[in-house]
């Protein structure tokens, strides 16, 4: 037991991918719908391309979704309302109006006038109350069936149309004053029935709603059935009308039937290969190609993250409608991936992606070619992501990418563009849309996981920030040697295709720990005395070397990110403080060498090792005495060559011809830099 956790303790970082992997595998395929695949690929209007198919079993042929829908609102048409008529309203009324009526009118106006106005406005109340007076408004057209209910038994059925709403009263009270020619008496009617008219209908919500779902429940799903053994389509067979609905009624019937208990763990297992191997493809692409990410378990756990994250909402977006899975911006995985690593890591992990999520969603090739192409063209265009201007360029591109491509495969599949859905082409715009939420998402993943972009080395590149301005105060020389170390550093790294702005950054920063004894390094001794004649030269070596210690404590506690700290700790390898180690060897032929070397690590990058040429270059170009196109040339190729021979460059991926491309840039920008000017007259 010892033996093995010694043995897991030595490996715990391959232990920890192990465990990555299983969590992330897992993960993955809980996420995945619970069903089966049917084994045939088919499409509207195109033909049966696999062999002749026989019902493998026998199936009912389900209706379209189109079909019960137009069912189903047939029923809520004919199905009728019920009211609750209350017939004693009537009578309440009348009676009312009996006693209203007398102080309304004054007998004045004489018997038989009186009669016929009372007579009128009885005829008011028989036209309201024929079949009854709403209690509120409805929506519901005049032809819909209304049957009347009087304490729970049916008493009348008629339309809609012929019950009376409240806003009709006016209409109903002029229509009958008209006919006896009593229209100068409409404004007393009016505010009369105004005040007695009470409805005597009240819609009855819960009965009417259950009648209607005892008759939608009566409506089948299917219609007639195909026996097994029956030929369902033969090869070539152009698949439209009957035969595609059979073929959608399969694959449902068929998917139904293959995810049961007796095969349920085959189907999670046949599920957790698929994923396993994906995710395996993915390690060791990072193994073979990416092996400082490889052995990075943030950057593993960071890459899994994302995958499975972009898994998990694509899952959920088809599960609430598959028709919004081109909203879900898959191009964001790219664009964070490209960011924080390179376009190529990018782009497999993409690739990858895309090719669990041809597993969930429907229409998995027109799915994969776009999100393919789209993961291409973001690759390709976007450049510089700190680069707002970039970055909008690029989501239109992608948007584009989109647009036309769907196009196409919507005409080849339908073969025309009359039914062309444009609100797809909204979707496709909001995915672009989501896409620009990269920015603020790259933020929040430097906090979660300790990353760094392009978009903070860009912060981190402006002179004005609190340590630089610290800098160039405590050491004006360094901080103006800093500056021309950047500047060659990043002409070389643009020259061999390296990391411009990160190289740029780490030469800003690589020589702050000369803040602490700044007077010490000759680029700020402006005062003529050298404080290193009243040391012994491994004094004076000890604190030259110790400006790396040094930097590294003031870049930890500034919260420098480590990839630039890795610039500071790398800037002189483990080469020798030459001219105090032979100041010694003047007086003591018996020294340890050591003591005079810088504790490295040598450069095992592109940009660390183009940050030590440049550094080495630049600081020794001060000592050139007039320098000249040749002089420069010599002094750099000894320079660069010496260290090549001290195999400072030996764990940096760096080949002889960038090395030598490097030579020429840092050649001419020198001469550049040292040319000869005309003498001006006093």
């Amino acid at each position: 037991m010892k033996d093995f956790i010694n043995v897991l303790y030595r490996n715990h970082a391959l232990a920890y991918k192990v465990l990555l992997f299983i969590c992330t595998t897992f993960l993955i395929v809980y996420l995945f719908p619970k069903s089966g695949k049917f084994k045939y690929n088919f499409e509207k209007g195109k033909p049966w391309q696999s062999e002749n198919l026989y019902a493998p079993f026998n199936f009912a042929i389900k209706k379209t979704d189109a079909e019960i829908a137009t069912e189903k609102q047939e029923i809520k048409d004919k199905v009728p309302l019920y009211f609750n008529l209350d017939a004693t309203v009537k009578n309440t009324v009348s009676n009312n109006f009996d006693r209203a009526f007398k102080s309304l009118f004054p007998d004045t106006l004489g018997v038989y006038k009186l009669s016929i106005l009372k007579s009128a406005g009885n005829k008011i109340i028989d036209k309201l109350y024929h079949f009854g007076v709403l209690s509120d408004d409805f929506t519901y057209k005049p032809t819909k069936k209304v049957i009347l209910l009087e304490g729970r038994v049916e008493k009348e059925q008629t339309q809609f149309g012929n019950l009376t709403e409240e806003n009709e009263l006016t209409e109903i009270i002029v229509k009958v004053l008209e006919v006896d020619n009593l229209l100068a008496y409409k404004n007393e009617f009016t505010s009369l029935f105004f005040d007695l008219v009470e409805p005597n209908l009240i819609y009855n919500k819960d009965f009417s709603a259950s009648v209607l779902q005892e008759e939608l429940d009566k409506v089948s799903y299917t219609r007639g059935s195909v026996e097994r053994e029956t030929l369902i389509i033969s090869k070539g067979e152009v698949i439209e009308g009957v035969k595609f609905q059979i073929l959608k009624s399969l694959e449902s019937e068929y998917e139904s039937q293959v995810w049961n208990k007796s095969n349920y763990i085959w189907i999670v297992f046949a599920y957790t290969l698929l994923v396993a191997l994906a995710l395996l493809m993915l390690l060791l692409f990072l193994q073979k190609y990416r092996l400082s990410v490889f052995e990075n378990n943030v950057k593993v756990t960071f890459i899994f993250f994302n995958v499975a994250f972009m898994v998990l909402v694509t899952t959920m977006v088809v599960r609430y409608n598959s028709q919004y899975v081109y909203v879900v911006p898959i191009c964001i995985l790219p664009l964070v991936l490209k960011a924080f690593f390179d376009a190529r890591l990018g782009m497999f992990t993409h690739v990858i992606t895309v090719l669990l999520l041809g597993l969930i969603v429907p229409n998995s090739y027109e799915y994969m070619f776009l999100q393919i192409i789209a993961g291409i063209v973001t690759i390709l265009t976007v450049s510089e992501l700190y680069k707002r201007a970039n970055l909008f360029i690029s989501v239109g591109q992608i948007t584009l990418i989109y647009i036309v491509a769907y196009f196409a495969f919507f005409v080849i599949h339908e073969g025309s563009i009359e039914t062309l859905q444009w609100e797809t082409f909204g979707l496709f715009v909001l995915c672009g849309l989501a896409t620009l939420f990269v920015q603020p998402l790259i933020y929040v993943y430097e906090k979660l996981f300790g990353l760094v972009s392009d978009v903070s080395l860009l912060e981190l590149s402006d002179t004005n920030s609190k340590l630089l301005k610290e800098l160039s105060n405590k050491a004006p020389g360094t901080f103006h040697h800093s500056l021309n170390v950047a500047n060659l550093a990043e002409a070389a790294a643009n020259e061999i295709g390296a990391n411009a702005m990160l190289v740029r950054v780490g030469a800003l920063y690589h020589d702050i720990g000369k803040m602490k004894n700044p007077t010490y390094f000759t680029e700020n001794q402006s005062t003529g005395i050298n404080p290193h004649d009243e040391l012994s030269p491994v004094e004076s070596a000890s604190i030259i070397v110790n400006h790396v210690i040094d930097g590294i404590e003031i870049a930890r506690k500034n919260n420098l990110p480590d990839r630039v700290i890795d610039f500071i700790r790398t800037h002189h390898g483990t080469s020798v403080v030459y001219y105090f180690y032979m100041k010694e060897k003047k007086v003591n032929e018996d020294l340890n060498i050591e003591d005079f070397m810088y504790p490295g690590p040598k450069p095992f990058s592109k940009e660390t090792a183009i940050l030590m040429m440049c550094d080495s270059v630049e600081a020794a170009s001060k000592s050139l005495k007039e320098p000249t196109s040749t002089k420069i040339d010599a002094f750099v190729e000894t320079i660069l060559n010496k260290q090549m021979s001290e195999e400072q460059f030996l764990n940096a991926n760096i080949t002889f011809k960038e090395i030598q491309s490097i030579k020429k840039i840092l050649k001419r920008k020198l001469t550049n830099i040292y040319h000869l000017r005309i003498e001006y007259p006093e």
